[in-house]
């Protein structure tokens, strides 16, 4: 069998590198042509929160900022007191991904080891007895991402156990939320947004991997942390001038649903891949449902492979195997899943396993 394949090679790499929608776009060119109050006060931007809110059943504060990293730090920088700490799964992108910017900003991340990037009471309560002097930090907010960094998601039982936890310790609980569309159109997740605004203190909504050109939306539930908080965005030089710019992206996510139309989009994509791996026999470093895949191939495999399909290197084993991830996006074509496919038969047509097994004879 011949490998399907053109000049380029097939983007499987991340959710982000497609640009907007042209929706978005759109909304952004009839936003433009208008006279816009700035710093987020535009009536694109109350729209948007209004349709959010409408989404939550319940008042909350929401603000529209430029990117992850600095929505998470402007957040904790806002919710914690100088000696308070966080605490993370050792995968969580603020303790691998966001260049110690919660540590830079004075707080000390403190991660947990877990099998699926999720944590649960059970994990987070070692870490509590551990600090428990005005020598150590103080635990107080615990982060999670939904999905998670492994595109593992949270059931309702798991937040809702989560939300428990830390209100009878006076802990907050903070999501990252920069593929929260993915998670809440998982086939069999039974997650929606009024359940995160009822077990978080505040989380976000990430448009710059569903979508958007740029931009995510905080929403701050608890009424204890919105006081001065555009203090903080101003001070972390994360408020926008042109602050519609963000507003109106959302304002046209929100309007009829489309940020959930683009997520399960993608989810669709994924669902083809994992089918296509299975078929291979092909294992999964962690049972993910979402749009991220982390499928584990021999290693001298995962070199040719990267001649025809562009991905990440996740984690490279010490048994000559190699975890990569394969990310689709909104804007993922079936035409690539089936050019992946034509791939990956060609280069495997025996399954990995029987073609390291070969490989391994020959040396």
């Amino acid at each position: 069998m011949e490998i399907a394949t053109d000049n380029a090679r097939i983007s499987l790499r991340n959710d982000y590198s497609e640009g907007a929608h042209p929706r978005l776009l759109q909304a952004l060119a009839v936003a433009s042509a208008e006279i816009n109050r700035g710093y987020g006060l535009d009536v694109h931007s109350a729209r948007a929160a209004a349709l959010i809110r409408e989404r939550l059943g319940r008042d909350a504060d929401i603000h529209f900022l430029a990117g992850g990293t600095q929505t998470n730090l402007v957040a904790l920088a806002a919710f914690l007191r100088p000696h308070e700490a966080v605490i993370a799964p050792a995968s969580g992108h603020i303790a691998t991904h966001e260049t110690g910017a919660i540590e830079a900003g004075g707080h000390k991340v403190l991660t947990v080891a877990t099998l699926d990037g999720k944590l649960s009471p059970g994990l987070i309560q070692p870490c509590l007895d551990g600090h428990g002097s005005e020598h150590m930090v103080k635990p107080r907010l615990v982060y999670i991402s939904n999905t998670t960094e492994w595109g593992t998601l949270y059931s309702a039982a798991e937040l809702q156990a989560l939300g428990v936890f830390c209100r009878d310790r006076d802990l907050l609980l903070y999501i990252d939320g920069a593929r929260l569309a993915s998670a809440l159109t998982t086939p069999g997740n039974d997650v929606d947004l009024a359940l995160l605004s009822t077990e978080a203190d505040a989380f976000y909504i990430g448009g710059t991997k569903n979508g958007a050109l740029l931009g995510e939306a905080l929403v701050i539930v608890n009424p204890a942390l919105r006081t001065d908080f555009r203090h903080v965005i101003k001070q972390r030089g994360a408020m926008l001038a042109k602050g519609m710019v963000v507003g109106a992206q959302f304002e046209a996510l929100f309007e009829d649903g489309l940020y959930f139309v683009l997520a399960t989009h993608a989810n669709a994509m994924a669902a083809r891949l994992r089918d296509i791996l299975q078929q291979a026999g092909v294992p999964l470093a962690v049972d993910s449902p979402s749009n991220q895949l982390f499928p584990v191939l021999p290693g001298a495999l995962v070199e040719r492979l990267q001649q025809y399909v562009e991905f990440e290197t996740w984690e490279r084993r010490g048994d000559g195997t190699t975890v990569i991830r394969l990310m689709t996006s909104w804007a993922t074509p079936e035409s690539d899943i089936e050019a992946f496919a034509a791939t990956f038969s060609a280069l495997y047509p025996e399954g990995p396993a029987a073609t390291a097994a070969s490989q391994a004879q020959g040396a």
